[in-house]
């Protein structure tokens, strides 16, 4: 397998105009550049990470912290980008993260319909654990609510 072309860094300020083009080319309800901004401002909680190629940003995770918990809040990539394990290089980042942090689970919704995550998601042990009906509100589509051990997937 080659290389990866990207690197992975902290989000910025600055990486708000393109969180929010993939925001709005990815998803049914993007977050606005004010959620974005709040989230990035909260350190002591939130933790966004970005896929920086040649200083364009290609994917970014942001993850929120709970107790001994991890909960992702969204995960990107640019069309046209998918399919090169950004997603994943961007999920294994954040594992490390959590395993280092002492983080023991991670939680997750996702829409029913989105399967190629729901693909993602289960090679890091997420596994359905109920539905949240009518999750999303533009769609009025149910999502899954998905639970995974963070210390498993380190033994495998």
């Amino acid at each position: 397998m080659n290389e990866p072309t990207w690197s992975i860094r902290l989000a910025e300020r600055r990486d708000v105009p393109a969180l929010l083009e993939i925001e709005h080319a990815q998803f049914p309800e993007p977050w606005s550049r004010a959620m974005l901004l709040d989230e990035l401002s909260n350190v002591a909680t939130r933790r966004y990470t970005v896929a920086d190629e040649g200083g364009e940003v290609v994917g970014y995770l942001g993850v929120m912290f709970v107790l001994d918990e991890l909960h992702v809040n969204t995960l990107g990539v640019q069309p046209g980008a998918e399919g090169r394990g950004i997603a994943t290089a961007l999920l294994d980042e954040a594992w490390a993260d959590a395993l280092a942090r002492g983080v023991a689970r991670a939680t997750l919704e996702v829409a029913v319909s989105n399967e190629r995550a729901r693909v993602l998601y289960a090679r890091f042990g997420f596994a359905p654990v109920g539905v949240r009906k009518n999750y999303y509100e533009r769609t009025r589509e149910d999502a899954l609510v998905m639970w995974a051990d963070v210390r498993e997937r380190e033994r495998h």
